[in-house]
């Protein structure tokens, strides 16, 4: 189980860049520095060969655990393994059949630490191929991000589960980190923001955190936020479980988490309707000094904060429901949302 936890964060590796250091473990360490400033490590001909004999042992049955171990602590040191792995006949058919095996253990959840490892090695070279700009269009044109739908959809609260659900939403976290439209074209015809808000409202924080900052990223494109706020019923899902959120916060702090959250209360602040309905449900932890022991080192969320509540005191014009982007449209009229109790 240590072994499962301590990859569990390596594999996790694109919240780095907001998660505190108490989370990032060596392997995240290594991975910020190698992808922030200095290019990845040079393989010698023989590393590289033996990264080629790797992914041949994928199409084995017998070989395959070995392999897919080696090869996820290889992809964040070698800058080509997604495209190798892509056009490698049968690599990635051999890393959907150990998505589809696991499919039998979610229901009822039988699922063992060991098979848990196995298809989270195979998830990270997923999100490998997610992350590389080279493949990541093939990526989403093939709809491989459906596959690990299932295990978004599980709700047992062992480690297994949890581990395969972090590092699943690891994969879509990697995608939506490009900001690029057509992600989140796509996954906006998926059923990904009613998963991602269940895990907000009752995953582990770690998970929590990885959601939110998923629905950060839909929210920050404009397709996004037109998207939620296009609704009642949409926008008012969203607020229900940020508020429970911060309820939860207040007894429980995180800050890593309590960023992303006012990040998306922020973001929907630009939209003309959502300010409207914003007025009338924001919760009043963000009004009062409940987070401000929480927030006292961190200014970037200080100042979304003000920003937020300045969006809310602005007095609206004439015609505003009419002007700016996503404002057409009649007015959610929200009522006050409740998310105590």
């Amino acid at each position: 189980m240590e072994a499962l936890s301590s990859q569990m964060q390596t594999n996790l590796t694109y919240t780095t860049s907001t998660a505190p250091s108490s989370v990032a473990s060596t392997s995240q360490a290594q991975f910020v520095s190698s992808h922030s400033a200095a290019a990845p490590t040079t393989l010698s001909a023989a590393e590289r060969e033996k990264v080629y004999q790797w992914i041949s042992e994928l199409a084995g049955p017998e070989t395959r655990e070995v392999a897919l171990l080696e090869l996820s602590k290889k992809r964040e040191v070698v800058s080509d393994l997604a495209p190798m792995l892509w056009h490698t006949f049968g690599t990635i058919a051999a890393l959907l059949q150990e998505i589809i095996n696991i499919y039998q253990y979610i229901n009822p959840p039988t699922l063992t630490a060991q098979q848990s490892n196995r298809v989270c090695n195979a998830l990270a070279l997923l999100q490998c191929v997610a992350s590389h700009s080279e493949t990541r269009t093939a990526f989403l044109s093939a709809h491989i991000p459906l596959f690990l739908y299932p295990f978004l959809h599980t709700v047992s609260k062992s480690r297994p589960f949890e581990y395969l659900r972090l590092t699943s939403l690891g994969v879509i976290g990697a995608l939506v980190k490009t900001d690029e439209q057509d992600v989140i074209t796509f996954l906006l015809t998926t059923e990904i923001i009613p998963l991602c808000l269940r895990i907000m409202e009752s995953g582990s924080e770690l998970s929590k955190t990885v959601a939110t900052f998923i629905l950060q990223k839909i929210l920050l494109d404009e397709t996004g936020l037109n998207y939620i706020c296009q609704t009642y019923e949409r926008f008012s899902h969203v607020a229900m479980i940020l508020g429970k959120m911060l309820i939860q916060l207040s007894k429980e702090p995180s800050s890593r988490l309590l960023k992303h959250v006012i990040r998306c209360y922020l973001r929907l602040s630009d939209n003309h309707r959502a300010r409207e309905a914003l007025r009338q449900c924001l919760p009043d932890q963000l009004k009062d000094s409940t987070f401000t022991n929480c927030l006292k080192d961190d200014m970037n969320t200080k100042r979304w904060l003000n920003q937020l509540i300045k969006n809310l005191q602005e007095i609206p014009t004439s015609g505003s429901l009419q002007s700016g982007s996503g404002a057409s449209g009649p007015s959610l009229n929200m009522p006050p949302i409740i998310t105590s109790g």
